[in-house]
């Protein structure tokens, strides 16, 4: 719960200063590329590790940002967690200044997983019913899963919309299960 909270305001300090200079969506993508670069484990043990000198790890990250062409607030922002030890925190402040960005721009982003991929009008034609649902510009992120039998699972924030043939067949042996008994 403590993550959370921290990586909330790190991420509502940066979406104002975005907010403010007009910039909140270039500051989203920059964050991301850095966390998705914070998965590389070798990064996390130097930036993380409490025996490499604090300045060593400083120059790392300064290192890696400027190869990365960010400067200004992402760059002050991820230097500053290294000052605190808290870069393990970028994912997950990310994570939080992407909602917290699709907020404030009016929009959502859902999950569809269907067993196949959809085609270009089926995609279009849920995304129009979604935003009509939601009254919010919606991002639809597409997945597949073959176990899926057919149909779809669509995910909105924490709603989940199971439609999918696997999810009915397994209800339905539930069913038939109880009134055996």
């Amino acid at each position: 719960m403590i993550s959370g909270s921290i990586s909330r305001r790190y991420a509502r300090a940066l979406l104002a200063i975005g907010v403010e200079s007009g910039r909140y969506e270039p500051f989203g993508e920059a964050l991301q590329r850095v966390a998705e670069l914070m998965q590389d484990k070798s990064l996390q043990t130097v930036l993380e590790n409490p025996s490499i000198l604090p300045s060593r790890r400083k120059a790392v990250m300064a290192e890696l940002l400027t190869r990365l062409g960010l400067e200004g607030p992402v760059r002050s922002l991820c230097l500053l967690l290294v000052d605190r030890s808290r870069t393990e925190f970028i994912p997950a402040i990310a994570r939080e200044y992407r909602v917290m960005a699709d907020e404030h721009a009016g929009r959502i982003r859902a999950s569809v997983t269907s067993a196949q991929a959809l085609d270009a009008g089926s995609a279009t034609r849920l995304t129009r019913a979604l935003e009509e649902k939601t009254g919010k510009r919606v991002i639809l992120e597409q997945r597949t899963d073959p176990e899926l039998i057919a149909g779809l699972v669509t995910t909105v924030g924490s709603i989940v919309y199971d439609g999918s043939v696997r999810t009915a067949l397994e209800q339905l042996r539930h069913s038939l299960l109880e009134h055996e008994q």
